[in-house]
Parts: structure tokens; C-alpha cells; sequence
């Protein structure tokens, strides 16, 4: 999976698996006291014993627990394809996430953050930077690598990003509003900008999610801010909100199916 990352998987997903690698070694040495299991004896019994070890002694949310679930059964579907077990240990192994609500910012919210005044540079940038997603939809894997081969002049002669999504390889189609061509023109000579021939400074997604924190703080929004809200704030507030087709919505955020819109 490491020599395929920016060909058959992202990194994000990379990441992922060794997490679920170092908590299925943390669980054999909880459980079982040994550093290495025999594939063959993994059975109903361990997975089950390994999910309440992800909910107890990991304290994983459900959801979280159920995503390394299906990471792990991933690894063993391979191992039941080329005949190293006899059977699939998942076979008649039921799980399902559990529907969470969606927390999106509101107009006046996102004006809150918009107008505030900020006197460090750092949390100027990080607003600008959440705002240009809350108007564009993209995620944070997408606009880190933003750069100006992906904006385009359309055929109704106003720019467009054109960008094929890190997490699925779908092209995203959006056009720049106003707001969003202001954010890009506030940093055209940015320094690390120029210098990584992107279009935004964009720090490491775990920085942006600390300083998103302050800003909620600062601008007395009691919502539990990420870089993650701004998607989905696209996809209400600023779109379905004001009438824009739910086709429209889905090809804009890159989605390959209507369903998951």
C-alpha cells in the first residue's frame, strides 16, 4: 500500500492501516500475550474480543471502532482470496456505523468568523483558508495541493477549480465566487505560497483543527470546529440553501454518487 500512495491509495488511508496494524498488536499482547497470532485461528470469538478492546481499553467511538473493523477484514478477505484460510472469519459478522448528524456552519456564523479582526497572522490565515473551503467545498487533502493549474476560465467565461479528489480520484467541478477569488488574491505573493507553487498556506490538517478551536472561541461559536465542517457547510449553507441543484451540489464536491450527496 506505501509504494502505491498517489497511484491506487492516498496517504491518509496508508495511515490508517498501520493505526489499525499497531492496535491489532497492542490487542494480541492485551488479550492473548503473544506478538504474533496464526491467521488460521482467528475466528467469531477473536473479532468480537477485539472490538470491545477497541470500545474499552482504545476508547474508540463506535464509528471509529467499526472503521478499523472493516480495515482489518480487508486484510483477511486477501488472506481467504489466496487460500491462506479456509474460511472468511467475518462470515455472518454484523456491523453497521451508526448515522451521525452533520455539523455545518450557518450564514451568520460564517460571518461571525469572516468579520472578525485577528492579531495574529496565523489565525488570519487559517480563517481565510476554512472560509475559501466553506465556499469552494473542497477538503483539506484538496486544497493543500491547490495550485493554479487547477483553476480554469469556463465556458461561461468566469474561473473554475477543476481538481480530481485525493480520497476518491472524482474531478471536482466549482466555481470561484467572489468571496473565494478575494481569499486567492490576498495570497497570490504569499512567500510559501510561491515557493511550494500552491495557491494557499496551508499547515499540517492537525495545526488548522487546534487554531479552528480559537477562532470558534474568539468568535463566541459554541460548535465544535474542523477543517471537515467547511465541506459540508458548502454543501448546505451556501448551495442546497439557495436553491442550487442537488446534481449541481454532488458534481461540485466530487461525489460519485447522488446518494452519498
Amino acid at each position: 500500500m506505501k509504494s502505491l500512495i498517489d497511484k491506487d491509495f492516498a496517504s491518509g488511508t496508508y495511515d490508517r492501516y498501520c493505526t489499525a496494524l499497531r492496535h491489532i498488536i497492542e490487542f494480541l499482547q492485551y488479550k492473548y500475550k503473544v506478538s504474533d497470532f496464526a491467521i488460521k485461528d482467528i475466528n467469531h470469538e477473536f473479532i468480537t474480543e477485539y472490538e470491545y478492546f477497541l470500545k474499552t481499553v482504545r476508547k474508540c467511538a463506535h464509528n471509529t471502532a467499526i472503521k478499523y473493523l472493516t480495515n482489518f477484514k480487508k486484510i483477511l478477505r486477501i488472506c481467504f482470496g489466496n487460500g491462506w484460510i479456509a474460511k472468511d472469519p467475518f462470515y455472518n459478522y454484523h456491523f453497521n456505523l451508526i448515522e451521525v448528524e452533520r455539523e455545518i456552519l450557518m450564514a451568520h456564523e460564517m460571518q461571525a468568523i469572516a468579520d472578525k479582526e485577528f492579531c495574529t497572522t496565523r489565525l488570519a490565515q487559517v480563517r481565510d483558508i476554512f472560509l475559501f473551503c466553506c465556499f469552494t467545498g473542497l477538503a483539506y487533502s484538496d486544497v493543500k495541493k491547490l495550485s493554479k493549474n487547477h483553476v480554469i476560465i469556463g465556458i461561461d467565461g468566469d474561473k473554475w477549480i477543476k481538481i480530481n479528489r485525493t480520497k476518491t480520484d472524482t474531478r471536482s467541478s466549482i466555481p470561484i465566487l467572489p468571496m473565494a477569488q478575494d481569499i486567492l488574491d490576498r495570497y497570490a505573493n504569499n512567500p510559501k505560497c510561491v515557493t511550494e507553487n500552491t495557491l494557499l498556506p496551508v499547515a499540517s490538517n492537525q495545526k488548522m483543527n487546534g487554531y479552528l478551536k480559537e477562532i470558534a472561541a474568539v468568535c463566541g461559536i459554541e460548535k465544535t470546529i474542523t477543517f471537515h465542517i467547511a465541506r459540508h457547510s458548502f454543501a448546505t449553507t451556501i448551495t442546497l440553501q439557495n436553491d442550487v441543484p442537488i446534481e449541481s451540489v454532488s458534481k461540485m464536491l466530487g461525489h460519485k454518487s447522488i446518494k452519498t450527496t
